[in-house]
């Protein structure tokens, strides 16, 4: 699959060699025409890239030939690279070097002559390679296409919440499954805990028929208690019963990750203990959902920590593997056929056509007829499809689906769906190499949003040059959402919980696999399966931190990105780590080390010039940074959040014109405010315990910062904010600052100019708010949501509350003090969403249909209110 991301790439080199500040640049130092001669090179393979997809399949020679060209591509991305850093280096050194540097300079190979002369080699080298590769396209017969046609047809956001109108063919399962959860005495072993297993291949929708089951009003009357759990692979005890207690406490939150954390600092008596309390004399219904676990003794020690229930409790269980039912189930395993063909044709009627619309157009309905015949009755094979012919009405589109060769690839059982390899190929280019980065990541990993679109936007798919930048005024973090609407319309993403202003998803294990299978050669989730790693990979990330120590063995220039998600890197030595990446991995752009453990800092990090992201946050014992770590001009990113014995940042912080993001945790009384807002590129920043700052910002101006956060620090007393200072802010988190003084604004600014636009706001855990600040009102014309949590003194919301005209979301979450709403409430129309948990008389008083003041909030298009069930009495 090395078509799949050369495009992409020979997009991403011609768009930095259009760029005029890169033209400017390369007319100073004498380049212009080497790189002219580039781009020229360039655009002709580009415009034969298009043509390969379907050739490559079964010729080797081919695929061989665009491994070549994948290497060059490489070579000149870091070529391209190296002229960008020395542009920056040479910016700084004008901005802010001292004569010292300016001689040093001089006499090094960054001396504009000498490095004139390394640059114009090295280019003219790439050409001469490109060159002949180009040459050799006649032996392959490829076509020349300039443009490329594949787009992507947006559907609307989908969520978890499944409708009956929106599943088919499953009405006859859903009840059966419903009158065996409620049936009141099996016949089983003297246990009151019944177990019921759906059995099923992937993708004929067992998860969606379990929630079309756990959503049923009959099922919400029965049990007291409902939890979903997602099992998969890895069936360690400890984190199921973390997320058992998680979504016991928090249903449908996205607070549970914060929580989570919490519980992974206890030990397992403990959160039996928490386990035992949740779920004691309940009569729960818990879905465990995607189980791969074959060991029948994990299986049992879990069972018997659960059975503390009440009589009549359930659990559900979704797998593949019908010896795993046999092995769990209390009775007979559901076994979950493939759709009708005529069921099949419904479901692709209903998705590829907006309501009535396919009555215009027969003809294609009988194409699709021949289509869903293909799928073999597997719904994700039939939505995988109606994604990718919504909005299209020309028969040749419909039968170039139905007539693909994909068809009649030979496949094994567990192989990847023709239909979801068809709706890849048919991707747009600068999508397929976005989502072949989910493969770096373990199956069935919860995503969420503002992950993808603020962290990834902006390292994991920014920094690596993904994120195509439009001619308008669009950010990567905005880009980067669109993408996921775009994964999103393909039916790439599924299991959505929304938010108002974020949601979270997770991908199918097929289309996992199909991620796995296109990135092949380019991105690598190491764990211990894993014998070697290839020499053209350019992506790794690691499952154990053991794992690098034993397999990174060699130099690689291609490597870009290493990572260790799910805190893989926690208490590894990471001078260790980060010694062999500067050995070894001299193009480096992204390095997440969070967790790991450094006493120092190595000071030749300047040596990773191309790095665009470094996390090294969480690490508990480093205490000083080297100031070298300025020196890298191309960084974007740099978290130091949880570093809370780092004394200082280091010095010269504004020389890092790159950086975008920043978050920290030091002990300084004094922040260096004057440093941080030089940062010129800054946009997002995030304070996090700095336990000794009594004060922050005092009147510096920060001219393009759109997201702060401030938490966990506990001196902190005033928090000055103004329109003025903070033009562009537009999300405000503070959090867990218990002496704060929440008077935010100091004084009230007439002037429309001045006054903050921020969109989203969200106070937690502040003991001293006891009223919304006045200022607040500055937002009247621009905040969309506003999250109120953990803030036990506030006892009302201001009747000014109402002139927030634009409020779409609000979130009241344990404010048990909080006693009423204005009221004028239902003034506020633009109001979506509001949600209410942990406040007792105000989730009583506007409980849904029968509260005394449900009619004021009964207008609102989503309402959720989690009233805690009353204490039975004796």
């Amino acid at each position: 699959m090395v078509e799949s991301f050369l495009f992409s790439m020979a997009e991403k080199l011609l768009a930095k060699l259009a760029c005029r500040a890169f033209e400017e640049v390369s007319r100073v130092v004498g380049l212009y025409d080497h790189l002219r001669n580039l781009t020229n090179t360039l655009s002709f393979i580009k415009a034969v890239l298009l043509g390969v997809q379907q050739k490559q399949e079964h010729n080797p020679e081919l695929r061989e030939w665009l491994t070549q060209i994948k290497t060059i591509f490489s070579d000149a991305e870091d070529v391209l690279d190296e002229f960008e850093c020395q542009t920056l280096r040479m910016k700084v050194a004008k901005a802010h070097g001292s004569t010292k540097d300016k001689v040093s300079n001089f006499f090094s190979s960054s001396h504009p002559l000498v490095f004139r002369h390394k640059m114009t080699q090295q280019i003219k080298d790439i050409c001469n390679r490109l060159d002949k590769v180009a040459a050799d396209r006649d032996k392959f017969s490829l076509q020349i296409i300039d443009v490329e046609t594949r787009v992507v047809h947006r559907r609307n956001m989908t969520h978890s919440r499944v409708s009956d109108s929106d599943v088919i063919g499953r009405k006859h399962d859903k009840e059966n499954i419903i009158e065996l959860l409620m049936q009141q005495n099996l016949n089983h072993n003297d246990t009151n805990l019944s177990i019921i297993p759906i059995v099923g291949m992937g993708g004929l929708g067992k998860t969606t028929l379990a929630k079309f089951v756990f959503n049923d009003i009959r099922i919400q009357e029965c049990f007291s208690l409902k939890m979903w759990v997602c099992v998969s692979v890895d069936f360690d005890i400890e984190q199921l019963i973390i997320k058992i207690i998680n979504s016991a406490n928090y249903p449908a939150s996205a607070d549970a990750l914060s929580h989570q954390t919490n519980w992974n600092m206890l030990d397992l008596e403990q959160l039996q203990n928490q386990l035992k309390n949740k779920l004691s004399g309940q009569k729960f219904l818990l879905v465990l959902d995607d189980v791969w676990n074959e060991d029948r003794v994990k299986w049992l020690e879990l069972r018997n920590l659960i059975q503390v229930s009440a009589a009549g409790s359930k659990i559900l269980v979704t797998t593949r593997n019908p010896s795993i039912a046999a092995m769990m189930g209390t009775v007979p395993f559901h076994l979950l056929k493939g759709l009708s063909d005529e069921d099949s044709l419904s479901l692709l009627v209903k998705w590829a056509f907006k309501e009535g619309e396919e009555e215009k157009h027969p003809h294609l309905i009988n194409i699709g007829r021949q289509i869903v015949k293909k799928c073999r009755g597997i719904p994700l094979a039939v939505r995988t499809l109606e994604s990718l012919l919504f909005s299209k009405f020309e028969a040749s589109e419909w039968e170039y689906v139905r007539d693909n060769e994909v068809w009649n690839l030979p496949r094994k059982k567990d192989d990847i769906l023709p239909s979801l390899k068809l709706s890849y190929d048919l991707m747009p280019s600068y999508l397929r190499q976005c989502f072949a980065l989910f493969s770096l990541y373990p199956k069935d990993r919860q995503f969420y949003s503002d992950e993808i679109t603020r962290v990834w936007g902006t390292w994991l798919w920014g920094a690596l040059g993904l994120i195509a930048l439009p001619k308008t005024n669009r950010t990567p973090e905005e880009v980067a959402s669109q993408y996921l609407n775009e994964l999103m319309s393909r039916s790439f993403l599924q299991d959505f919980e929304n938010f108002g202003t974020a949601y979270t998803f997770r991908i199918h294990d097929l289309v996992h696999d199909l991620a796995l299978f296109v990135a092949l050669d380019e991105c690598l989730h190491v764990n211990s399966k894993i014998q070697n790693i290839p020499d053209n990979v350019r992506h790794l990330s690691f499952a154990e931190s053991i794992l690098f120590d034993n397999l990174v063995t060699k130099k690689s220039a291609a490597v870009r990105t290493v990572l260790f998600p799910h805190g893989a890197a926690e208490a590894a030595n990471g001078e260790a780590i980060l010694t062999t990446c500067l050995a070894k991995f001299k193009c480096l752009r992204v390095l997440d080390l969070s967790g790991a453990i450094f006493e120092t800092f190595p000071r030749n990090i300047a040596k990773l010039r191309h790095l665009r992201y470094l996390d090294i946050s969480d690490n508990p014992n480093i205490k000083r940074l080297p100031d070298s770590i300025c020196k890298l001009q191309s960084l974007q990113v740099l978290l130091l959040g949880g570093c809370n014995e780092l004394e200082a940042l280091p010095k010269g912080l504004r020389k890092l014109i790159s950086l975008r993001y920043l978050e920290f945790s030091i002990k300084q009384t004094v922040l260096p405010v004057n440093e941080i807002a030089n940062l010129v590129s800054l946009q997002i920043l995030s304070i996090e315990s700095c336990i000794n700052v009594e004060s922050i910002f005092g009147g510096v101006k920060f001219p393009i910062l759109t997201s702060l956060f401030v938490s966990g620090c506990q001196s902190l007393k005033s928090l000055s904010l103004d329109g003025q200072n903070f033009p562009e802010l537009e999300t405000l988190f503070v959090d867990d600052c218990s002496n704060l003084d929440l008077e935010l604004w100091k004084g009230h600014h007439e002037q429309e100019s001045s006054k903050l636009k921020l969109k989203l706001l969200a106070f937690s855990s502040l003991s001293q708010l006891v009223a919304l600040p006045k200022g607040l009102q500055e937002a009247a014309n621009s905040l969309q949501c506003l999250f109120i949590s953990n803030c036990h003194n506030i006892e009302a919301l201001p009747d000014w509350l109402t002139t927030l005209t634009d409020l779409k979301t609000l979130r009241l979450i344990d404010c048990p003090n909080l006693v009423s709403l204005p009221h004028n409430f239902h003034d506020l129309t633009a109001l979506e969403t509001l949600r209410m948990k942990g406040c007792a008389d105000l989730c009583k008083k506007y409980k849904p249909h029968v509260g005394e003041f449900w009619p004021k909030i009964s207008h609102i298009k989503n309402i959720f209110i989690d009233e805690p069930e009353e204490p039975e009495k004796n």
